[in-house]
């Protein structure tokens, strides 16, 4: 049987002045080269794209930034992770912090958007929505508005057997409830997760 090694990571900085810092992490010693430099090339783009979107017009009235990362699944082929942002502007009522994901297969080589997770045709957009439904309604997660439907791009990352789909702040609930973030099991929607795809090895008992 083929071992699989996790992708190794080094952790990288940003230093953009006192309480200006900005981690982010790095793989290598991929096999695929080519590969390896677009998860890399990836991760910087994210990042900056954070960056940026946090300091707006107003770059100089930024007071702190802080950036970070988690990686939420390493094995299997499939590398999974998050980058934060947290970011206060001189004078405001409260930081703003923005999560984003990226979900890599390495066995493809390839960079995962939600749809790529799924059989083609499969309604994964309606089948989510009724999961993360019913998980609004039994944790009585408080809204801004009514609930109908995720994004077909909507955030996600892996993490072993579970799929979490995640909101940024203000865009469902209320700033003060923090990021919603609803963990759907694998073995939940087997029957329209592409067999092939991260979601299909993750469901491999083994």
């Amino acid at each position: 049987m083929s071992i699989t090694l996790p992708v190794c990571i080094r952790p990288l900085m940003i230093s953009l002045g006192t309480d200006k810092k900005v981690l982010y992490p790095q793989v290598y010693n991929l096999r695929n080269k080519e590969f390896e430099s677009m998860i890399n090339q990836a991760i910087v783009q994210q990042t900056q794209w954070m960056i940026d979107k946090q300091a707006g017009n107003m770059p100089t009235s930024v007071v702190e930034m802080l950036g970070s990362y988690e990686i939420k699944n390493n094995q299997r082929e499939v590398l999974s992770l998050t980058l934060s942002n947290y970011t206060y502007h001189y004078h405001a009522a409260h930081g703003m912090t923005y999560i984003k994901s990226l979900t890599f297969d390495l066995q493809k080589g390839q960079q995962c958007e939600l749809k790529d997770l799924f059989k083609q045709g499969s309604d994964y957009v309606k089948r989510l929505s009724t999961l993360i439904q019913q998980q609004i309604n039994e944790r009585n997660v408080p809204l801004l508005d009514t609930f109908t439907s995720i994004k077909p791009n909507q955030d996600f990352y892996i993490a072993d057997k579970t799929i979490v789909i995640y909101f940024q702040l203000y865009e469902i609930t209320p700033y003060v409830y923090g990021f919603p973030m609803f963990p759907i099991s694998v073995y939940s929607i087997q029957d329209i997760i592409n067999e092939n795809g991260p979601l299909g090895r993750m469901a491999v008992n083994n």
